[in-house]
């Protein structure tokens, strides 16, 4: 085998390699769903059970919701009124684009430049609620969830998210402990993934959003932390649509942009757009390979006519030659 071609593989190896390595937190989230750490539907108490007061409550009874300012759009005042009439017991706290602003230059300075510098509103939305966690503790909610039923049972685990579909986990619903090391690492992590895209809405989603946050969780999990540190999951049928469900969800999405239905459309036909991108990419590998590496037909010089006889054909034409000559 060429030297050549032997350098083309090897190199497309690393390339691949390199590639591969540097998606496959992306690619994992395609095959790991939760499970491991699911919230049993089995071991949470019925709505109206006189077992929820018997677990521990680990998590502070605080409600966190963000907005812009304290007025709340009237299709939403719904949603958040369910909440605090079935949580009398409750804080609550509404971090409006001010109070979120003030707490971050005087609880987190570090992260304010970064805070102040994100392209987006909805970005410095999804960093608060990861601060606020972080330090106060509770259960943050966004304005366009419903709930269905008190989050007493909730408050038993020391960390918790919702998994959505149809990979990873949302940033709509979700509680921690104060301190929790998840939401520790969730806003240490936030400046080196402050990057720009093509596209507001993937820039949203991988800089802040659920894509970042499910990016954290599976590098946090990579880690292998005790039992007390691990995320436990809220399923679907846990988060609603049903009567023991803990949630209702409404009309929201106020942030997206057209982009998104470019987004909605990929995510309907990615196995399409796999099969595309895989038909490039070796599309590609062969032309480099056919126009570096595979060699070139020179232009050399004809062979003779005699050179394109066979060779047994040859040794008979001389014998002949030499028989002629001797009877002359």
């Amino acid at each position: 085998m060429r030297k050549g071609v032997i350098l083309f593989i090897v190199t497309t190896i690393l390339v691949l390699g390199f590639a591969v390595q540097h998606v496959w937190i992306l690619i994992s989230l395609l095959l790991v769903d939760g499970r491991e750490d699911a919230i049993s539907r089995a071991e949470l108490p019925a709505p109206n059970s006189g077992a929820i007061s018997e677990r521990p409550q680990l998590i502070p009874k605080i409600i966190h919701q963000t907005y812009i300012n304290a007025s709340i759009p009237a299709h939403w005042k719904g949603p958040q009124q369910t909440c605090l009439d079935l949580h009398p017991d409750y804080e609550y706290k509404l971090w409006t684009d001010k109070k979120s602003r003030e707490f971050i230059a005087t609880e987190y300075p570090w992260f304010l430049e970064t805070f102040d510098g994100y392209d987006y509103p909805i970005q410095r939305a999804d960093a608060i609620r990861y601060f606020v966690l972080h330090h106060f503790g509770g259960i943050y909610i966004d304005l366009d969830d419903g709930c269905n039923r008190s989050l007493d049972p909730l408050l038993a685990y020391p960390a918790w998210v919702r998994r959505t579909t149809p990979t990873g986990i949302s940033n709509d619903a979700m509680g921690a402990i104060p301190r929790h090391p998840f939401f520790l690492k969730a806003i240490d992590s936030l400046p080196d993934y402050n990057r720009g895209w093509i596209l507001p809405y993937i820039t949203v989603m991988a800089s802040t959003g659920p894509l970042y946050l499910s990016v954290i969780w599976r590098h946090y999990n990579n880690g292998n932390p005790v039992d007390n540190d691990r995320v436990r999951i809220l399923f679907p049928d846990e988060y609603n649509h049903h009567p023991w469900s803990f949630f209702t969800h409404h009309m929201g999405n106020s942030w997206h942009r057209n982009d998104v239905k470019l987004i909605f459309w990929m995510g309907q036909h990615w196995v399409l757009i796999t099969f595309a991108g895989f038909v490039m990419g070796f599309a590609l590998l062969f032309c480099i390979y056919s126009t570096c590496i595979r060699p070139r037909q020179t232009n050399s010089p004809k062979r003779s006519a005699v050179s394109r006889i066979p060779f047994y054909r040859r040794i008979s034409s001389k014998d002949v030659e030499i028989d002629d000559r001797h009877q002359v």
